[in-house]
C-alpha cells in the first residue's frame, strides 16, 4: 500500500505565518524551549492563563500551536476531515532512526499497516507470552537488592528489555544482549538529537551505528522467523496477511519491530516508573493491590484473571492520568481549518498536551491528588468527555498496544507486590525529562524490601 499524500509540498519546517493566534515568541532563537525542558506543565497552565485554550508558541526551534483541553483533543485525534498528519509530525525526529514505523503512516496507509500488525496483539497472541514474561518477572525481581537505595529505571529497563528480547523477537539475547541493549538505548536517545549529522561521538552518530546494528541483528533471524510457528511478535508480522493473502516484505517487517520494540518497551517503562512511584508515595495502595493478588499464591495469573484486577487497572490508569508517558501529541495541519473558533492555517505544527487536560479542573475532581478510585464505576470521572483521557492518544491512531501494556503492568505488580514492599525518601519528588518520553533523570531512587 502507498502514501497517496505528496509530502513534498510540505516544508520541513512548520509554517510561521502564525501572527492571527494569540501568543508570544518567547526568548530569542530558543523561544520557550528551555521552559518546555524544564517544566513543560508550568509553561502550558501560564500559557493557558494568559491566552487561553489556543495559543502560538516556540519550541526546539520550531513555531506552533497549542491546542489545549478534550474538546482540540477530539477534533484533532478523531480527525474525522483528515486534516492532520503524524508523519509530517514527526518524520523529523523519528524517520533516520525508527523508517516506516506505525507512527510515521497516515489515513490508509496506516489503517492498511495497522491491520496487519493487530493480529500479533489479539488475546491468543498475549496469552502466550504471559507464563515466559512472568517467569522473567520472578527471575529478574529477585536479583534486585533488598533494604537499600536502588535506582528503579535501570532496573526495570533491562528487565522489561529481557522481557521484549523474549516476547517481541523470541530469541534469548546470550552474549548479544549487552550490545543490543546499548544500540536500542542510543537509537531511542538520537530521537532527541538536536543536530542530526553523524560526526563522531555525538548522540546522532551512535544513534545511527545502533539503527544499523539492530537492522543487521533482525535480518539474521528473520529467515528462521518466517518459517516457524513461534508466537513472538516477530514471527508472527512475518506470517502476517492482509485480506488479499499478502504479506509484508523483509523491511518492513524489519522496520515496524524495531519500532514497535521502541514504542512498547519506552513506554512500559515510563509507565512503570510511575506506578511505582506513585504507589511508594502511597502504600495503602500497595496494600489494597495485594489484597486482590491474594487468591493468586505464588501462581503466574491467566490473562482472565489479569483482566479481572479491577484495583490494579485504577491504580495503572491514575498514573497514566498524572504523569502520561508522552505529554505532548504533535501532529501538522495538512490544509486550513479550524479548531476551537481559530484558523490553523496549512502546513502549521500544532501540540495537544495531555498532561494540561488531565488535570483540568473541570473535567477531574482534585487533580492533584492520586485518587485511583476515580476510575471505578461507581465514580467514572474519565467519562464526563470521551476525549480527557488521553494518554495513549486517540482516534485511528490510539496506541496499538494499550491492552498489551496493561496486562504487563499488571503482571508485574502482582508478581512484584505479592513479595515486595516498596518506598521512596519521604520528601523525595522526581525530576524528569520528558522529551521523547517522560523518564525520572534521577534513575527514582527506591528501597525495596521483603514482605515481613
Amino acid at each position: 500500500m502507498q502514501q497517496s499524500i505528496d509530502y513534498t509540498q510540505y516544508s520541513r519546517q512548520p509554517t510561521t505565518n502564525l501572527n492571527h493566534i494569540p501568543g508570544d515568541k518567547g526568548l530569542p532563537v530558543l523561544g520557550h524551549t528551555l521552559e518546555f525542558l524544564r517544566d513543560n506543565h508550568a509553561l502550558v497552565n501560564r500559557g493557558y492563563a494568559k491566552y487561553g485554550l489556543v495559543y502560538r508558541r516556540r519550541v526546539l526551534f520550531q513555531n506552533g500551536i497549542s491546542l489545549l483541553g478534550p474538546d482540540a483533543n477530539q477534533q484533532v485525534l478523531l480527525d474525522s476531515e483528515q486534516c492532520f498528519s503524524n508523519y509530517l509530525a514527526w518524520n523529523t525526529v523519528l524517520e533516520r532512526i525508527f523508517p516506516n514505523g506505525l507512527m510515521l503512516k497516515d489515513f490508509s496507509d496506516h489503517r492498511y499497516h495497522r491491520r496487519i500488525l493487530q493480529s500479533a496483539f489479539k488475546k491468543p497472541a498475549i496469552e502466550s507470552y504471559l507464563q515466559p514474561m512472568g517467569q522473567h518477572i520472578k527471575e529478574g525481581v529477585s536479583h534486585w537488592p533488598r533494604n537499600q537505595t536502588m535506582p528503579f529505571l535501570p532496573a526495570i529497563k533491562s528487565l522489561l528489555l529481557d522481557i521484549a528480547a523474549q516476547t517481541f523477537l523470541g530469541v534469548h539475547l546470550g552474549d548479544d544482549a549487552e550490545a543490543v541493549n546499548k544500540a536500542f538505548v542510543d537509537a531511542a536517545d538520537a530521537s532527541i538529537a538536536i543536530i542530526q549529522r553523524r560526526i563522531p561521538g555525538t548522540r546522532w552518530a551512535r544513534g545511527m551505528a545502533g539503527r544499523e546494528l539492530l537492522e543487521t541483528f533482525m535480518r539474521r533471524q528473520l529467515p528462521n522467523k518466517k518459517v516457524s510457528d513461534d508466537l513472538d511478535f516477530f514471527a508472527q508480522i512475518c506470517r502476517a496477511q492482509d485480506e488479499h493473502g499478502q504479506q509484508l516484505d523483509d523491511q518492513a517487517v524489519i522496520d515496524h519491530i524495531i519500532f514497535l520494540l521502541f514504542a512498547a518497551h519506552d513506554t512500559t517503562t515510563s509507565t512503570l516508573c510511575s506506578v511505582a512511584y506513585a504507589l511508594a508515595k502511597n502504600p495503602q495502595w500497595q496494600e489494597e493491590l495485594r489484597a486482590e493478588y491474594a487468591a493468586l499464591g505464588e501462581r503466574i495469573p491467566s490473562y482472565d484473571e489479569i483482566s479481572a484486577m479491577e484495583k490494579t487497572g485504577w491504580v495503572f490508569r491514575e498514573a497514566l492520568r498524572m504523569y502520561p508517558p508522552l505529554p505532548v501529541i504533535p501532529r501538522r495541519c495538512l490544509r486550513e481549518t479550524d479548531v476551537l473558533g481559530h484558523r490553523i492555517p496549512r502546513n502549521a505544527g500544532v501540540a495537544l498536551s495531555p498532561l494540561f487536560t488531565h488535570y483540568m479542573n473541570d473535567y477531574w475532581d482534585k487533580p492533584k491528588q492520586f485518587d485511583p478510585e476515580r476510575f471505578s464505576t461507581a465514580r467514572a470521572e474519565h467519562k464526563r468527555h470521551s476525549y480527557q483521557f488521553v494518554p495513549f492518544g486517540g482516534g485511528a491512531h490510539k496506541c496499538l498496544g494499550l491492552n498489551f501494556a496493561e496486562i504487563q503492568v499488571k503482571l508485574f505488580l502482582s508478581l512484584f507486590l505479592s513479595k515486595c514492599e516498596l518506598s521512596v525518601a519521604p520528601d523525595y519528588q522526581p525530576k524528569h525529562t520528558l522529551i521523547p518520553l517522560r523518564m525520572p533523570t534521577d534513575g527514582l531512587p527506591v528501597t525495596v524490601q521483603n514482605r515481613r
